[in-house]
């Protein structure tokens, strides 16, 4: 409720010192969301919002149980408007049931019309090991139907002004992040790309999970587990990763990839103080077949992610994952 929001915003405000041009995101769901939401979440100090949409087809909505009509956004993006928010992201999803390039076109253009500033374009995970409601989705797209859908949503929102940052993700020209990814400042951390150079992230609440420096920790994953840690008297981690030597070299490069879209093996070399192409030797190898399907171009220097290269960008920092080869049963797959 609003006056839940409200005290929620004080206690908040009560424990930390915000800096007044902080930028202070919130994610929305349209279904459960009234004016008097919006109007709380503004007095809590919060300027940015992302609103989960996934898909404006009737029939996919349908089909994955999420009824949420275009109107229902639009007003969503109109109380967001007045009442001064700054940015605006739509997060949609590629991949459900019943989808193909035709309806998730439609989809977009019905998005564009709505003039957000930022697009988050995912592909679905399919984990019904982890998700075991996700057995009753039968019907979804083809390897290639997604391909075909992913591309398609880039050209659309290029062709619109939109900017491509890295991987899935899209802003205007004007946008911070645009303006970061052509300066080469641009970061990311696994919860998505950020102006922000190397910001820790304190996270509150089950299941939530930390970044510290080199360290993560993720908080108990259920209520009761969560509240008797808390009774107890200790934080609820439930697990908690220390990274290697290792581990921070690759996270560093494959940053970079997904970033910059192209990698100085020089200048990484030299900042890592590492011998890159003898360290990485496995990764640029397995990296050929990319090169002969015009996925990246090689120079004496480095290696740059084409157009192409783009929409295939997961798969290519895939090369640096030491972990992945280990792990075959990754949570879902990339295409």
């Amino acid at each position: 409720e609003p006056d839940e929001i409200d005290r929620l915003g004080a206690i908040i405000g009560s424990a930390f010192t915000f800096d007044p041009n902080s930028e202070s995101s919130v994610e929305l769901d349209p279904r459960r969301l009234t004016r008097e939401h919006v109007e709380a979440f503004a007095r809590m100090g919060l300027n940015r919002a992302s609103i989960g949409i996934q898909d404006f087809n009737p029939e996919v909505q349908q089909s994955i149980n999420r009824i949420q009509p275009l109107e229902l956004t639009r007003q969503t993006v109109a109380w967001l408007r007045e009442t001064g928010f700054q940015s605006i992201n739509f997060d949609l999803i590629y991949g459900l049931p019943h989808q193909d390039e035709k309806t998730f076109g439609t989809t977009i253009e019905q998005a564009l019309e709505l003039g957000p500033d930022r697009f988050a374009i995912f592909n679905y995970a399919h984990v019904p090991w982890m998700k075991p409601a996700q057995k009753l989705l039968k019907v979804l797209p083809t390897a290639e139907t997604k391909l075909g859908m992913l591309k398609l949503v880039t050209e659309k929102l290029m062709a619109s002004g939109y900017r491509y940052i890295g991987m899935d993700h899209f802003a205007r020209a004007d946008d911070e992040l645009t303006r970061a990814q052509a300066s080469k400042t641009l970061q990311r951390n696994f919860q998505g790309y950020s102006t922000l150079a190397g910001a820790d992230i304190y996270a509150f609440g089950m299941s939530s999970i930390s970044q510290i420096d080199s360290h993560y920790r993720q908080n108990e994953k259920t209520l009761p587990d969560y509240y008797a840690a808390i009774d107890a008297g200790r934080l609820p981690i439930a697990r908690a990763v220390r990274l290697t030597d290792d581990d921070r070299i690759r996270r560093t490069v494959i940053m970079k990839l997904m970033c910059d879209l192209e990698l100085d093996f020089d200048q990484l070399g030299s900042d890592l103080d590492v011998d890159f192409r003898d360290y990485f030797k496995d990764g640029l190898e397995d990296l050929r077949q990319a090169e002969d399907d015009g996925l990246i171009e090689r120079m004496d220097t480095g290696l740059k992610v084409t157009e192409m290269g783009r929409l295939l960008l997961r798969n290519l920092a895939m090369r640096f994952d030491a972990y992945l080869e280990s792990n075959p049963n990754r949570f879902s797959k990339t295409i």
